[in-house]
């Protein structure tokens, strides 16, 4: 199961890719393999995720992805009977996320669908059916192995019982302080979103298609394929700003200007149903001209040298000035959520972070540079390194975070192994005959 979830975005991009173009792919004769409750697993299921995963480098038998497949298959059958779900907003949230990840990595949307052949929005509804599979298993999953947690002697019990050559070895970490400064919009730039906006409303008003307008004019790259159409939209999804205005619209309603953290908005509500909306938008964002972009370099510039001669600390000059407001009140320090600790490890590091510190020691500050965000947001960032770890065998003294998270991923998976030993006893299993020599579950 671990196996697919890290390697989950390799099989979207293989399947994906794979019905691009399908007649020149090789046929194969489908059937069922496996039956697990009310799920079935297909031959093709497993050649497409072992290619996909060998793609990746990450070469499984037959039986080996049969075990993966089965399980994840079990955990969605038995989400059915315990009510388990995951909303359509949430599979679209996470698919919009997937979708701009791959976005920063092939460059543009129209880049993306000119190699994928096809439209966002045909992307999108061939991710929905793998993204809620995965997002059910492992909301399921979490039921299963919620409430573990380990005291620090029992993470020393347990590492220490281990043979040293078993413990994982660390690769090379970093400490990572940041201060970012954001080029402030000019007057005439908004005033100018704001104009385009109001005419695009007065064009619908007088009977273009809020659709047609957000197709041709949205810079959301979640809805504009959509004509800037959510569904099922409920408190707390969207940005306050965003629901102060919703929510208080009446059916049919276009809302005037207004501004979020994303840009400028004109809403038009579609249905109401209690505290659950259907609507369009229309985002558009202010352009940040050659002249701010300028002016905040200068600014962090100014920044940076009143730090590196000693007149200020930068934890100082994060706190009053970085426009992070997730790292400013630690002095920029950059925390690392899959971790909830302050070590990077350099492989993990996002490529314009790593090669702001790859040539610097200890101590020192990168030059301000210009980073484009996943939004398209530009922004200016120096970054101190604060510490660097050597490569080194997980120990007590230096990684105690990560042991214990090892040894609650470990209790955790021993409850699920049980769980899993409970329900299949209970549960309808099939395997097809020239796969019964697999072990599953």
């Amino acid at each position: 199961m671990n196996r697919i979830q890290k390697c989950f975005q390799a099989i979207i991009l293989f399947i994906i890719a794979f019905s691009t173009n399908a007649q020149d792919k090789p046929f194969y004769v489908d059937g069922i393999v496996a039956e697990i409750g009310d799920q079935i697993i297909l031959r093709s299921d497993i050649i497409f995720q072992k290619q996909a995963l060998s793609q990746e480098g990450k070469e499984l038998s037959d039986c080996e992805m049969l075990q993966e497949i089965s399980l994840e298959k079990l955990l969605i059958h038995h989400a059915a009977i315990d009510s388990i779900e995951v909303t359509n907003e949430e599979i679209d949230e996470s698919i919009d996320r997937r979708i701009q990840q791959l976005v920063s990595q092939i460059g543009s949307e129209r880049k993306m669908e000119e190699y994928y052949k096809k439209s966002i929005l045909m992307i999108k509804e061939e991710m929905r059916p793998l993204m809620k599979n995965q997002m059910i298993s492992q909301r399921m999953q979490m039921n299963v192995a919620e409430n573990v947690q380990v005291s620090p002697i029992e993470v020393a019990e347990v590492i220490e019982a281990m043979p040293l050559d078993s413990l994982p070895l660390i690769g090379t970490e970093v400490e990572l302080a940041q201060i970012i400064i954001e080029p402030k919009v000019s007057e005439k730039a908004i005033s100018e979103t704001l104009d385009r906006l109001n005419t695009l409303r007065d064009r619908i008003l007088n009977g273009s298609s809020f659709s047609s307008m957000a197709i041709l004019y949205s810079e959301d790259p979640g809805s504009n394929r959509n004509g800037g159409e959510y569904k099922g939209l409920k408190r707390g999804q969207f940005v306050k700003e965003f629901e102060a205005v919703a929510f208080n619209l009446r059916p049919g309603e276009i809302s005037k200007p207004f501004k979020t953290d994303y840009g400028y908005h004109i809403v038009q509500l579609q249905v109401k149903r209690g505290e659950e909306l259907d609507l369009r938008h229309i985002l558009i964002k202010p352009k940040v001209e050659q002249s701010d972009l300028d002016e905040a370099k200068d600014k962090l510039d100014s920044l940076r040298l009143l730090i590196v001669s000693g007149t200020k600390s930068f934890n100082e000059i994060a706190q009053k000035h970085s426009a992070d407001d997730e790292s400013k009140l630690n002095g920029g320090v950059l925390m690392n959520p899959m971790t909830t600790d302050t070590r990077w490890n350099l492989e993990d590091l996002d490529r314009n972070i790593f090669y702001a510190v790859d040539n610097i020691e200890v101590g020192e500050i990168s030059e301000a540079t210009l980073v484009r965000e996943q939004d398209g947001k530009e922004i200016f960032r120096i970054i101190q390194l604060r510490r660097r770890i050597p490569p080194h065998r997980a120990n007590l003294d230096q990684d105690f975070t990560l042991l214990k998270n090892f040894v609650e991923n470990q209790k955790r998976q021993e409850k699920l192994m049980s769980w899993v030993s409970k329900k299949k006893e209970s549960t309808h299993i099939f395997i097809a005959p020239n796969y019964r020599d697999c072990q599953i579950l």
